[in-house]
């Protein structure tokens, strides 16, 4: 059964069957075939799969991503960001990331981050001189940020298969994201020293006043993630009333603070962001008749037994789980890839010495980097078709950026304290 299940799954996707639609069918055909269960529990799976107070988080941040986007607070952001590091060599990259790591505490998904910053800056990247395809490696990379720093979906997804507290996962995603946001900025950098674009031989110095200046404007815009992260690590509220906190606060500085958000505007708005939700929500529910079909057969455990056969050294099967991890996320998306691995990880722990928390992280960032190549990486596919070229133009450009975080993803991976400290220090 565990053979027929697979090669079912492994089939529906190279007919280009729909992600969900080939996890949940994959599951049904294998119910039939057993025949000793009553298919209505496929239909009340269904329904448990999205019967979850953590996930209603997963639409109210697809809303506060859009109302934020709409309201004007991505292009204040950007502003902050040019005034920070715009003085640089390759300043106009570096802004392109750390605008990116400041939307990363808004949105919760790599994808709105990769549109709402690369609808404003890659074109002016190409204007500055940075060819298309570099512009829109850039804010791929920059944009998978926006699942490390929290509020993340993944790691809501995450926290609600294994039981684990979603505001450690979110502060065990703020110190990594910090890190890959910097090893980008040395890449944008380096990028820049070896090569002619205005942005290498512009000479800017860094304006204390114009800092405070693009701060004051956009201290509404940077309130939010102060909001959603302090209120998280605060205890004030958990991660799904900072959600709903966050489409409030979006709605406020949008319609009265910066008035750039009309009730007009507002279906629309919503439309969108309830069309992206229920995609990844319809995945959700498919994959829970998938994965709940897992557990009763024990297929994890058994996975799991196989993998740890063939060592028993930690080193080595941590290697092997993100290079599985890797693999995934180039061809599953990454809510199926959460739940069809994240079951097979969890009885590895005790072996692994990590703890629920830090193979969160590992899991996701891993995942992270998936959204950067193809065939589906959607960061990817997002920059390519705001960029105007070919996803393997861009893919060859995004090779330094990938190097730089595959190092970032081994010192996530074998030095606990990034994961772990922050958790440590709020949640005692």
């Amino acid at each position: 059964m565990t053979l027929l299940l697979f090669a079912v799954l492994i089939l529906l996707f190279c007919l280009n069957v729909p992600i969900a639609v080939a996890v949940g069918l994959s599951a049904v055909i294998a119910f039939v075939i057993d025949g000793n269960m009553n298919m209505i529990l496929i239909t009340q799976r269904l329904y448990a799969g999205a019967d979850s107070f953590p996930l209603m988080a997963v639409p109210l941040f697809m809303i506060a991503g859009q109302l934020m986007g709409a309201g004007g607070i991505s292009k204040r952001i950007v502003n902050f960001a040019d005034a920070l590091v715009g003085h640089l060599s390759g300043g106009l990259a570096a802004v392109s990331v750390v605008s990116a790591m400041f939307f990363a505490g808004i949105s919760g998904s790599a994808a709105a981050d990769t549109a709402a910053v690369g609808a404003i800056l890659i074109p002016s990247m190409v204007r500055r001189g940075y060819t298309p395809a570099f512009s829109g490696a850039v804010q791929a990379a920059a944009g998978s940020i926006g699942v490390i720093i929290p509020p993340s979906i993944p790691m809501i997804i995450f926290g609600v298969l294994t039981g684990a507290s979603i505001g450690k996962l979110f502060a065990a995603g703020i110190l990594p994201g910090i890190l890959m946001g910097l090893s980008l900025i040395g890449v944008c950098v380096w990028n820049a020293k070896r090569t002619e674009t205005t942005d290498s031989t512009t000479k800017r110095t860094f304006s204390l006043a114009l800092a405070g200046k693009a701060l004051t404007s956009a201290i509404w815009a940077l309130g939010a993630p102060f909001i959603i992260i302090g209120g998280i690590l605060g205890g004030v509220f958990t991660a799904t009333e900072s959600a709903a906190v966050a489409v409030v606060y979006a709605l406020f500085v949008g319609m009265f603070i910066h008035k750039e958000l009309c009730i007009k505007a507002l279906p629309n708005l919503f439309i969108s962001a309830s069309i992206t939700s229920s995609v990844v929500m319809f995945i959700i529910c498919a994959a829970s008749i998938f994965s709940w079909y897992m557990a009763i057969q024990d297929i994890p455990a058994s996975i799991a037994s196989s993998i740890l056969s063939l060592t028993d050294n930690r080193i080595i099967l941590l290697l092997l789980i993100n290079l599985l991890l890797l693999i995934a996320g180039t061809i599953l998306e990454t809510t199926a890839a959460l739940i069809l691995f994240v079951p097979v990880l969890v009885p590895m722990l005790p072996t692994l010495g990590i703890d629920p928390v830090q193979l969160g992280a590992i899991v996701v960032v891993n995942l992270a980097i998936g959204m950067l190549t193809p065939p589906l990486g959607v960061c990817t596919i997002v920059a390519c078709s705001i960029a105007h070229t070919r996803i393997g133009t861009l893919a060859k450009a995004i090779v330094p950026f990938l190097v730089v975080l595959l190092l970032d993803l081994l010192l996530i991976t074998f030095w606990a304290p990034l994961t772990t400290y922050l958790p440590n220090l709020f949640f005692k």
